[in-house]
Order: C-alpha cells, then sequence, then structure tokens
C-alpha cells in the first residue's frame, strides 16, 4: 500500500502549536503562525496539582490543557473541527485510514514513552504529545511531529501503542482535524487576537481557586519553600526535577511558553498596531528567562550540587519574582484600549 498526501511538513518550538499551525496552512489559512496559534489558542497557562502524580511528582503544566489550543484557534477563526476518541482500536484505525483515503492528514495525541523515533532520554509516561499522520507507505505510517527536524514513520504496531497509551491523560486513540477550507481575512485574524488575549487575561488573572494563574505560581513558590523540611531533601529534588521536567522537556515547557508567547505579542502588533504590545512583549522574554534560570537552580539540588534551606528559599523567590512580572504583564494586556 503506498498513501501519502501532498503535505508539508512543518518544525516548530511545541507540538500542539506545531500541528494546529501545520494542519491549518494545509487547509489554507496561510495567515497562521505558530505564535498566532499559541496566542489566539490561549496556551499560557500555570496549573500546580499537589494530588495529582505523574512520574512519582505532582502535576504541574505551563500551558493550557491539551487539545484548547487547536479547539480554540479554530473556534475563533470560524472554523469547524472533527475530534474523536475511540474505544476500539480496530475502529480508530478503520477511521484514521478513511481520513487518510479521502485526503485528509489528521492530527492525533499519543504517548511519549513508546515512540520509537525520540531518543530514549526524551522518552518517558507523558501522554499529552501531538503528531500528524499523513501517510502510508507498506505497514509504515507517514509522521510529522512539529518537534522534529523532518517528516518521519511508525509502524502500524507502533502507532497503535502511542494512540493508545496508558496512564494521566490516556489518548483513547484521539484524532482531530479542521472539517473545512476557507479563507481567513485580517479583520477575522484581528478579532481571533483579541479574544485570545483576553481570554488568557482571565485565565492567568482571573481563575478561581489559588493553584492556577499567577495564584498558582504564587501557591507553588510558596511550598517550595516547605519542601526541604516537610519532604526531606531527595524526595523535594525529585518534585524539583518533575518541574524542570515539565518545563524544559514536554515541548517548550514553561520558559520556551513565554517566549513563544512574547513572539505572539509581537506579531499582534501588526494586526492591533498598539504600541503597547511589544513593550508587554520584553516583560514576557523577561520571565521566560527566568523560568531558565529558575530550572538551572532546581537542577542543581535535585543533582545534589545545591541543598541547603537557602537554596530552596532561592528557588522560591525566582517563582515569587515570575508572578509578579506576569502578573504586571497580564494587568497591562487588560488595559488596552481594544478599536471598536
Amino acid at each position: 500500500m503506498y498513501m501519502k498526501l501532498d503535505f508539508k511538513h512543518i518544525q516548530a518550538a511545541h507540538c500542539e502549536n506545531g500541528v494546529t499551525t501545520s494542519l491549518l496552512r494545509h487547509n489554507g489559512i496561510s495567515k497562521i503562525t505558530e505564535p498566532l496559534a499559541f496566542g489566539i489558542g490561549s496556551g499560557l497557562f500555570f496549573i500546580y496539582i499537589p494530588f495529582m502524580k505523574i512520574n512519582n511528582g505532582p502535576a504541574i503544566a505551563f500551558r493550557t490543557q491539551p487539545g484548547l489550543i487547536f479547539k480554540r484557534t479554530c473556534k475563533s477563526l470560524g472554523i469547524s473541527v472533527a475530534r474523536k476518541k475511540f474505544s476500539s482500536k480496530e475502529e480508530a484505525n478503520r477511521v484514521l485510514m478513511e481520513c487518510l483515503e479521502s485526503g485528509q492528514p489528521v492530527g492525533c495525541q499519543v504517548g511519549v514513552y513508546f515512540l520509537t523515533y525520540f531518543p530514549r532520554e526524551y522518552r518517558f509516561h507523558f501522554n499529552a504529545h501531538n503528531i500528524i499522520v499523513f501517510g502510508k507507505e507498506d505497514d509504515q505510517f507517514l509522521i510529522s511531529d512539529p518537534v522534529m527536524e523532518t517528516a518521519t514513520s511508525l509502524s502500524s504496531y507502533e502507532l497503535e501503542r502511542v494512540r493508545f497509551a496508558k496512564g494521566a491523560f490516556a489518548p483513547r486513540g484521539q484524532l482531530y482535524y479542521p472539517k473545512e477550507r476557507k479563507e481567513v481575512t485580517d479583520d477575522m485574524m484581528r478579532r481571533a487576537i483579541k479574544t485570545g488575549i483576553k481570554r488568557n487575561v482571565r485565565d492567568m488573572l482571573h481563575i478561581p481557586g489559588n493553584i492556577a494563574g499567577i495564584r498558582g505560581i504564587k501557591y507553588t513558590a510558596a511550598k517550595i519553600r516547605k519542601w526541604r523540611d516537610k519532604l526531606g531533601v531527595e524526595k523535594a529534588g525529585t518534585y524539583l526535577a518533575q518541574l524542570v521536567r515539565m518545563q524544559e522537556e514536554i515541548g517548550t515547557g514553561g520558559g520556551g511558553f513565554r517566549f513563544i508567547y512574547g513572539a505572539f505579542l509581537q506579531e499582534a502588533y501588526a494586526y492591533h498596531p498598539m504600541d503597547e504590545l511589544p513593550e508587554i512583549s520584553k516583560k514576557f522574554t523577561q520571565t521566560g528567562d527566568l523560568w531558565r534560570t529558575a530550572a538551572v537552580q532546581a537542577s542543581g539540588i535535585y543533582k545534589g550540587r545545591l541543598g541547603s534551606q537557602e537554596d530552596f528559599n532561592t528557588m522560591s523567590d525566582y517563582l515569587f519574582e515570575i508572578a509578579e512580572l506576569e502578573k504586571q504583564a497580564f494587568q497591562s494586556l487588560s488595559k488596552l484600549k481594544w478599536p471598536s
């Protein structure tokens, strides 16, 4: 069997941004870029869930819930979406083949642990990675993984295995794609950018509770100060390693997402030429740098080079500083005077 769609692989910094961008570009939306997809999809976020454990550490995320970037971006641009999950592996494969036979590449949510084209050191149990399937040659499915430099492939068994990975965020064979081709005008882009920014302001400044958004960063910072005494140095180091893993190894992570959001605000300026946007963009670049600095500190503790209470306090201080800067940035975005 030989079936290869006319599809262009695009490398991206983050998987869901990349899948969103590639699928929309394939459907004729040439204006979309990775930063615009991330910003319109209100992808920037933070949440710390102490009662959910992943790889023996608390669940920490630096982006919105998997699937929302694609869903929100398409909705904001008026593009209807098909998304399906399956209880049957046979049904999941049948629908995938129907899509390919009709000329439709599809996004798939998959687990990372059994992705054979990933280096072994990057494979661990995380089930919210996104790839595109765009063809099949004999028993090999053709794969566009946005974090890879070139297109690759997985055997039928390998693809089925990652599509039905077990554990938290189990993908259940999930696939998705835009259902239509349509022209997207500059006015539509302007409205989508405005919607994306306002929603991100809401999610980071006004979401209820203390574990998400800006309050979530402060909550985590306060917890880190207590981890050494409460958990012991070794377990506390494991928790910090989890933060670094979720920040730096899952797609782009904490620092990278802030850089992408800064790039989004710069690209948004072309559609909304407000002088505030480039200035606020610089704040997100600054917080991206601070997240990276915090990751170095956390790694030092995990690897045993650091370990005093003062080292944990320094780590905590970084997060409090990040929270304040991101709060200022989102407050500035909330005060933008949008044209009517």
